[in-house]
């Protein structure tokens, strides 16, 4: 009788094992079949992305169709359109409507960007709606003579940087500009591309701080599509860490983090001095005041040679402007008083209007940007004074008395500290 149980044990196990295998294997083949899924609908949704933000061809084809139609003409529209010389390589759009390029132009390397018209966005299952139309670039209109279209583009400076003495001379460079091809004469088709391009802050403050330094040097346009130098290093510090990781990081070591991937500290300082002087020259500067209105690492780099460029000139703003758009805005606190990202002023709480003296002066928002970027690797003998001297700048009120007095001997004595620990190293 025992005999006989054995046998039915062993089958019963038997059975429980291979039903467990199959489990497992069905198990298995879920997962995989699971994993197959996800990884196609990621690749389906960065390939949907990919061709929604990356639409060079549609750019070009646009802008080429208007230059061999006579519409637009200007420096680039040759080497885009007939010999293609220009050619757009690597696509690092952020918005649809924003085209932004790495580009090569003969021995340049460079930044090309072209506006689009806008997209609509929709609903996986629903019909997108038709794409706006871009600019028909209409202006200025057939018959204008040069003298009104220079009296066109001095009310247009004027609109945006406000009474200023020396607009007369920028008028005449932004026409010397306009001369794509250096005739000597702007034609119209030259007039609507520079009018197109002076429609964008970004271009204009470009053109306002290049001669400086300060910003890459425009190489050409055609429409309002234009290429830029290509600044090497960028951003200043730091960088993105992986979405499942930010979250887990403590920003104390995030900002830590951000200072392991530098240059020394003398290139460093040559950089950093780089920041202070355009801050110097926005600062009442030949073509007035301009605020800062965002200091993220991200919308600055370096050159070869270590000297600061501002990348996004999106991030400068007249101070005209400022000042107008906050006489505007209605608050209920201070929160409410915010242009851009690092531009506050205070509220008035009896008008309910803010007020439109900015709280933060340029330079204190430059110095704490600067901090940590510079303490670090700091020489030992003088780390000390040059922490006080930044946490004296970081101290200043744009609405002090007293303010440009003291915000010029700040940035004199920090300027001269940063230059006597560099000025006999090679990277001065």
């Amino acid at each position: 009788m025992a005999k006989g149980l054995f046998p039915r044990a062993w089958v019963k196990k038997s059975f429980y094992f291979q039903a467990r295998i199959s489990f497992v294997r069905v198990k298995y083949l879920f997962l995989t079949w699971l994993a197959v899924l996800v990884g196609s609908w990621v690749l389906y949704v960065q390939y949907s992305t990919y061709t929604e933000l990356c639409r060079g061809h549609e750019c070009k084809n646009a802008i080429c169709d208007k230059y061999r139609r006579g519409i637009i003409d200007g420096s680039a529209c040759s080497s885009l359109c007939d010999k293609e010389t220009l050619y757009m390589s690597r696509c690092l759009s952020t918005l649809p409507n924003n085209q932004v390029y790495t580009g090569s132009w003969g021995d340049h390397d460079g930044i090309i960007r072209c506006k689009l018209g806008e997209v609509t966005h929709y609903e996986l299952g629903e019909e997108p709606e038709p794409r706006k139309e871009a600019p028909v670039f209409d202006m200025p209109n057939r018959g204008t003579s040069v003298e009104k279209f220079r009296e066109m583009v001095f009310n247009q400076l004027k609109l945006k940087l406000g009474e200023q003495a020396n607009l007369a001379s920028l008028v005449g460079k932004i026409l010397s500009v306009a001369d794509g091809n250096k005739d000597g004469r702007v034609s119209l088709p030259e007039a609507r591309s520079t009018w197109a391009l002076l429609q964008m802050d970004e271009v204009l403050l470009g053109l306002l701080l290049q001669d400086r330094g300060h910003t890459p040097r425009l190489l050409g346009y055609c429409g309002d599509l234009y290429m830029t130098e290509r600044v090497p290093y960028g951003p200043l510090y730091g960088f993105s860490l992986p979405w499942p990781m930010a979250s887990w990081v403590p920003s104390s070591l995030q900002r830590s983090m951000d200072q392991w991937f530098t240059p020394s500290w003398p290139r460093k300082a040559k950089i950093s001095m780089g920041l202070l002087e355009l801050v110097e020259d926005i600062f009442h500067g030949t073509y007035g005041s301009f605020q800062i209105c965002d200091l993220a690492a991200a919308h600055f780099g370096y050159t070869d040679r270590h000297e600061l460029r501002l990348t996004n000139n999106r991030a400068v703003v007249p101070e005209d402007e400022f000042r107008r758009t906050m006489r505007t805005l209605k608050c209920e606190s201070d929160a409410d008083c915010v242009y851009g990202v690092d531009c506050r002023t205070s509220c008035d709480v009896a008008e309910k209007r803010c007020r439109e003296e900015p709280v933060q002066p340029n330079l204190a928002k430059a110095c704490g940007a600067l901090k940590d970027y510079l303490l670090r690797g700091a020489p030992s003998g003088m780390r000390e004074e040059l922490e006080k001297q930044l946490y004296a700048c970081m101290a200043l009120r744009g609405n002090a008395g007293q303010m440009n007095m003291e915000h010029s001997l700040i940035l004199n004595n920090l300027k001269a500290l940063l230059w006597r620990q560099i000025s006999h190293t090679k990277d001065s």
